[in-house]
């Protein structure tokens, strides 16, 4: 037998045809992995399956954003609809869940509403005691006497010296008038009045020109000819602006000075909207200024302006204040404080019951069984402790005075977390009572893959089990030798 083998093993055997690949060489049923067609559908497949779970997920999300008909009472439903009400829902607290948390309460008051206007000013210069300095003629400026802004200077102080052609013209014309009314005085009573309005025409164009009596009677007087007149002050005050420089060339009507009379100042303010129907023209108002610690002064509403800030929505009031002393300076705030009457008997609350939102105005009412039901209201005037609420709430109700902010929020949470039922898939009930959860569901069993142990069975030792068939065996392959696959053999025929 074994040389039988050997001979056969070592003939050469006959040619078939074509000779086929080796087994070793790459075919599609010897692919590791499976063939590449099946591992394109298995991606294809998952791929299929991501995405269908992100849509199951949009839709859950969209169908529990879609809102529902709020009934009167506060259910939802697909039923009909009814007038809104509040998203916040009711709150129940213990007494010292509300003592921990700061809760208190006050109740509704039907009373008399008397409170103050409080505003912000501004000490600003009053606009009739500011004069402006313009010289009505061209010139040079040949000496500046006040060279500093802020300087005071008091009615009649002389300001500056200016050259001016004109000037020099005007003052020989006036010369020459005097001169001629002199040698004609003797003469006709025509020449005589002729030459005396010739002289007064030329004292009346210095005149208009702002220089002084005092400069003309000089120069009358001396009979001689100035190159430079003095511009005087015209009114006592402070220089708020000098426009100038010693040897500056101005022209007519350039502002060179202004001078301000601080002996009485405006402060202004702006009032909002809704407290406008408490101030009146001629009411006295009280002001306190920061610099002036502790001392408050009493002043009266000169002033209200007709139009309205469209930006801010306030009006200007202004308050005229002596100022003698000169404490007052332009440039510093002012507290504006304006009593109001007590108007006619209203439904208030205390403002700290009020929580403002941005989007609605709300107050907590605590109802016979404690529970705090949220209120939407109408807010009318407000003193320093209280505001009036037009609308919401009637005399007798209670309602929360601190922590309100803290109620609400756990208003919210409770709507947000009885929302939440609504969702598709989302069960927020109660457990039945007694009840300590669904049971864990049933473990599901799994058929025994080869190769594989399952839990909770022995595993059998490398030897096998006995009593068991021995598993077939693989024979050892000699060195050299390929394995062929069996669409080989088929091919051979073999």
């Amino acid at each position: 037998m074994n040389m039988h083998s050997e001979t056969d093993a070592a003939a050469p055997e006959p040619s078939r045809g074509p000779v086929d690949p080796p087994s070793s060489a790459w075919t599609p049923d010897s692919a590791p992995f499976g063939r590449p067609a099946s591992l394109h559908r298995r991606v294809l497949w998952l791929l299929g399956f991501v995405g269908l779970l992100a849509t199951a997920v949009v839709g859950v999300v969209l169908a529990s954003r879609q809102p529902e008909p709020v009934t009167a009472a506060g259910h939802t439903g697909h039923g009909g609809g009814g007038p809104a009400v509040s998203k916040a829902s009711p709150v129940t607290l213990s007494a010292d869940a509300a003592r921990r948390i700061g809760v208190t309460f006050a109740p509704v008051l039907s009373e008399s509403l008397a409170g103050e206007v409080r505003t912000v000013g501004m000490v600003v210069y009053d606009e009739t005691r500011v004069t402006t300095v313009a010289p009505k003629l061209d010139g040079w400026i040949e000496r500046l006497d006040v060279n500093i802004s802020g300087a005071p200077v008091r009615r009649g102080a002389p300001l500056f010296a200016i050259y001016s052609p004109m000037l020099v013209t005007a003052q020989e014309e006036l010369l020459l008038a005097r001169r001629l009314a002199r040698e004609v005085a003797a003469g006709t009573p025509d020449a005589a009045r002729g030459a005396s309005e010739l002289v007064e025409s030329a004292r009346r164009r210095l005149m208009y020109w702002d220089i002084p009596a005092e400069e003309i009677a000089e120069l009358e007087r001396s009979g001689e000819v100035r190159k430079t007149l003095t511009l005087r002050a015209p009114t006592s005050g402070i220089v708020i602006e000098k426009n100038v420089l010693q040897g500056q060339r101005i022209m007519a009507g350039e502002p060179v000075f202004r001078i301000a009379d601080l002996s009485v100042v405006w402060i202004e303010g702006e009032v909002f909207e809704r407290d406008l129907s408490a101030i009146r023209l001629g009411q006295m108002v009280t002001l306190e200024f920061q610099a002036l610690a502790g001392v408050a002064r009493r002043g009266r509403i000169t002033y209200l302006y007709p139009t309205l800030n469209a930006e801010t929505r306030t009006a200007r009031i202004r308050v005229q204040m002596p100022n003698g002393d000169g404490t007052l300076k332009p440039g510093m705030y002012a507290t504006i404080r304006v009593a109001t009457q007590g108007t006619a008997v209203a439904v208030t609350v205390p403002r700290s019951a009020v929580l403002a939102t941005g989007k609605r105005t709300l107050v907590f009412i605590k109802d016979a069984t404690g529970s705090l039901i949220p209120r939407d209201v109408v807010l009318g005037r407000a003193s320093d402790s209280r505001v009036e609420i037009a609308s919401g709430v009637v005399p007798g109700d209670t309602v929360v005075a601190s922590a309100t902010f803290l109620v609400d929020a756990e208003s919210n949470l409770g709507s947000a977390l009885g929302g939440m039922g609504n969702m598709p898939g989302m069960d927020m009930g109660t457990p039945a009572a007694g009840s300590r959860g669904a049971p864990p569901p049933a473990p599901q069993d799994m058929p025994n893959m080869p190769n594989m142990p399952v839990p909770g069975t022995p595993t059998p030792s490398p030897r096998g089990t006995p009593g068991a068939p021995a598993a077939p065996r693989t024979p050892a392959r000699p060195p050299g030798s390929t394995t062929e696959s069996p669409g080989v053999h088929a091919r051979h025929g073999g």
